[in-house]
């Protein structure tokens, strides 16, 4: 007996295995870069990261290593992404004095900017960190900035723009002091009005010739 095509046996297709799901890589960088800029290194777990960025632990450790190598990454995104306005400025300006003046008043909207965290994620990721070897690339990172401004304000002070015999490294430290403590004040609620009130100070006994 023939059956007919309504009752043969169905035969159902093999089952694959499913594809783990794929993930915008540059937008969870970018999850990553708000998580570590608003709890520091140290408070900012693994379980945190995989939460924010939408993804679960292997396909974090595959796509950007353990977690101190995705902090790598995230600090050179923030860099070049948030922070880079301080280099700008001094590429771009013609004396030290007007590239820290315009350092200052960009920190002032930079570190009160709506929609993300205040401050600077350099310096605040640095706070209660236990991890040496994080804690000294971010001193690298900062003493870094330190010294390229120490430069600029000797090659002032060579070409006669600021006064001979100033000592450049105190005034570079006097700066950095300035912007750190902004990033501070900017994460316990300071405006960009009230910062950049502190740049016209900090600007105002900026040494002349």
């Amino acid at each position: 007996m023939v059956r007919s095509e309504e009752t043969k046996p169905q035969v159902k297709p093999a089952r694959t295995r499913g594809r783990p799901r794929s993930f915008d890589r540059t937008t969870a960088l970018e999850q990553a870069v708000l998580a570590f800029w608003e709890h520091g290194y140290e408070a900012t777990s693994v379980s945190d990261l995989t939460r924010v960025m939408g993804i679960g632990a292997p396909s974090l450790y595959a796509a950007f290593g353990d977690k101190r190598a995705l902090f790598a990454e995230v600090v050179t995104e923030y860099g070049t992404r948030y922070g880079s306005f301080t280099d700008r400025a001094l590429a771009e300006e013609p004396t030290a004095g007007a590239a820290v003046a315009r350092m200052l008043r960009e920190a002032a909207s930079e570190y009160t900017a709506p929609g993300r965290p205040h401050g600077c994620l350099v310096i605040h990721a640095a706070t209660n960190c236990t991890t040496p070897e994080v804690e000294d690339s971010l001193r690298e990172r900062r003493n870094a900035n330190l010294v390229a401004l120490e430069r600029r304000i000797e090659a002032d002070i060579a070409a006669g723009e600021l006064p001979p015999g100033l000592d450049a490294g105190a005034l570079a430290r006097h700066t950095g002091a300035v912007i750190q403590g902004m990033s501070q004040q900017a994460r316990d609620g300071a405006s960009r009005e009230e910062l950049a009130a502190v740049a016209e100070i900090a600007m105002n006994i900026w040494p002349r010739t």
